[in-house]
């Protein structure tokens, strides 16, 4: 059996993390490594814990949590963020997603919509709300401050591209193009780098404004 899958849970409301808490201790493959109060703390928290998943609160005092994504992924580029919010406002979406987080849940969501999203963001897959998917997609992102690099994708790394908007994962990824778990995986950094992207989702999103993947490619991205 693989080690389970260790989560940070970052709130300003010790009801919500004791909430959260029992809800994980019900899953095998899911194990809470710590909670923190505040940004500051889960930037403390994330370094001496180094958790898998953090589900990141973002209104919160001292440090916010778009702020405190942003220094976590900046020094922990392994760590995966899920923004766990009350807010669905642009203020909040756009910031977080660009700040590096690989997934967006509104408070709102089932319990097994949380499970599903903390077990999709440990895979390295873009988790989003479809109510912040929708938004994220008519809204798209902004274009990236830093200018794109003058050493275009490849053919190659277009067709990865494209699956990776679509929300496959690396191994899914290889079993298409029949290539390795690596190869994907070297593929995907070259791509962020290139592009100066931090994460799949801003990737992702890259791709539907370049018209290189379209909208309805996208899980939970149409409305029903």
């Amino acid at each position: 059996m693989s080690a389970p899958i260790r989560v940070l849970i970052v709130d300003d409301h010790e009801i919500v993390r004791k909430g959260i808490r029992a809800l994980l201790a019900t899953k095998r493959d899911i194990q809470v490594a710590g909670e923190a109060r505040d940004g500051a703390e889960a930037v403390t928290q994330a370094q001496a814990l180094q958790p898998d998943v953090i589900l990141m609160d973002l209104m919160m005092p001292r440090l916010n949590g778009i702020e405190a994504t942003r220094q976590i992924t900046a020094g922990q580029p392994g760590v995966r963020v899920l923004v766990l919010t009350s807010f669905a406002a642009d203020e909040q979406v756009f910031p977080a997603i660009k700040a590096g987080a690989l997934g967006y849940l509104l408070k709102d969501s089932g319990p097994q919509e949380l499970i599903q999203a903390i077990r999709q963001v440990f895979r390295g897959e873009p988790s989003l709300d479809p109510a912040v998917a929708r938004k994220v997609l008519s809204e798209l992102s902004a274009p990236p401050q830093k200018p794109l690099t003058p050493d275009p994708l490849t053919t190659r790394e277009l067709e990865i591209l494209r699956l990776v908007a679509q929300g496959k994962s690396n191994k899914e990824i290889a079993g298409n193009l029949v290539i390795a778990d690596e190869t994907v995986h070297t593929h995907v950094s070259n791509i962020l780098n290139k592009l100066h992207l931090a994460s799949r989702t801003q990737a992702a999103l890259y791709a539907l404004k370049e018209g290189i993947a379209s909208v309805d490619d996208i899980p939970g991205a149409k409305s029903e």
